[in-house]
């Protein structure tokens, strides 16, 4: 690669950690935005809970600014659910996103699932149009998401390596 071009690097992260709670007040920011029908000025603004056995919060990191994350959380013993999928927008279109699924894809075989779940809001066109590219498919809400008439659920099969 010529060190004209940007360097991606993704890595592994603390959940709880500066770079990820500050990807996700702009992820909440973009949300409120969004969906101002859903959004009460008065909530208190999302955390993230330390990763569970099995689970992986990742940062994407371009030139050592962090510019995207993604985590998989296990729903069960063979499915995990892709959460917190979120690029600043100043750095989309550049392949973070896909670099991000393809790591947690990754991730998730290495520690045995076998389908990767995820939701995302019915106003996230892109966002729909990459994980279709990606091989995820439409899927009935699932858990918390039943229901919720914004929301549009994926998943993808895993194959064992």
């Amino acid at each position: 690669m010529p060190a004209s071009e940007p360097r991606l690097r993704i890595a592994p992260a603390d959940p709880q950690g500066p770079e990820a709670l500050a990807l996700l007040h702009q992820a909440a920011l973009e949300a409120r935005a969004l969906y101002p029908e859903l959004s009460d000025p008065n909530a208190p603004w999302p955390t993230n809970a330390p990763m569970p056995p099995r689970g992986i919060y990742f940062i994407a990191s371009l030139e050592g600014r962090a510019v995207g994350m993604g985590a998989h959380r296990p729903l069960d013993a063979d499915c995990t659910e892709l959460r917190r999928m979120f690029v600043d927008a100043a750095f989309r279109q550049q392949g973070v996103a896909r670099a991000l699924l393809e790591a947690l894809e990754a991730h998730a075989r290495s520690q045995g699932f076998s389908c990767l779940r995820l939701e995302t809001g019915m106003r996230q066109s892109a966002a729909m149009a990459l994980y279709e590219s990606f091989g995820f498919a439409r899927i009935p809400a699932f858990g918390e998401y039943v229901g919720d008439a914004t929301s549009r659920c994926f998943e993808k099969r895993l194959q064992a390596l």
